[in-house]
């Protein structure tokens, strides 16, 4: 991981995106016991979102940096990484409100556990709700910033069929 936050820093400082976050399983090892994942997935803003070839910037970059291509990730050391443009103001707001904690010294943006709770809601798969509550259970996040969280993203519809199904039985 120390490599994939200095190529994202790297990144950023050359203007090739303009702010980056690690999410999904990968971020949510930092607030949890370790889960199973294959990949990294990064949320990013890049300066120009209006391209139809938004990523082409960073995989030329990476290219350049030695990291190539495998499917539609970029191998980063042993961690194939995806990249994923913001797509709504959910994700938009995870990326700007992300944490900072050093990684091995090394500055690395991360997703906060409200946002990625929220995230896996809006997605709705079962190993998002696991997720979820493998959040709640580590003490990373209450039902309270999740519900607030939802609310903004009006998604408290679904936080509270949520709710119901998994923690008021």
């Amino acid at each position: 991981m120390k490599d994939l936050a200095r190529l994202l820093n790297d990144m950023r400082a050359a203007g090739v995106i303009s702010d980056y976050a690690l999410f999904g399983a990968a971020a949510q090892m930092r607030y949890t016991e370790p889960v199973a994942t294959l990949d990294a997935d990064v949320l990013v803003a890049v300066p120009s979102a209006e391209r139809l070839d938004v990523l082409s910037a960073i995989y030329e970059f990476c290219s350049r940096k030695g990291y190539r291509p495998e499917g539609e990730a970029i191998r980063v050391g042993a961690w194939p990484v995806q990249f994923v443009p913001v797509f709504n103001e959910l994700t938009i707001e995870a990326l700007q409100q992300a944490d900072n904690p050093l990684f091995e010294d090394v500055p690395f943006r991360v997703v906060r556990a409200d946002h990625l709770a929220v995230i896996a809601l809006s997605v709705g798969r079962p190993k998002d709700f696991a997720r979820i509550l493998a959040l709640l259970e580590s003490g990373s996040v209450s039902r309270a910033e999740i519900a607030l969280v939802a609310q903004r993203h009006r998604l408290a519809d679904a936080w509270r069929r949520f709710e119901a199904r998994f923690l008021d039985g």
